[in-house]
């Protein structure tokens, strides 16, 4: 599976998923609690730098 095709499957299935109405109350009640807001927004800069480290050891620095 080329790259291309698995970034449009995953931002897909993201959009799918954040239809869910039980995942929409779950990201509800984050917005209004402020520790867990903080805390979310610190798992998804991890998440986020982490796939980053992984993609850089997949791909190789120098590949764009």
């Amino acid at each position: 599976m080329s790259a291309v095709r698995l970034a449009v499957t995953v931002v897909s299935t993201a959009i799918a998923v954040s239809r869910h109405p039980a995942v929409r109350a779950g990201l509800q009640a984050v917005v209004n609690n402020p520790k867990a807001r903080e805390t979310a927004i610190s798992t998804t800069r991890n998440v986020a730098y982490n796939a980053g480290v992984i993609a850089r050891h997949v791909l190789g620095r120098n590949k764009t």
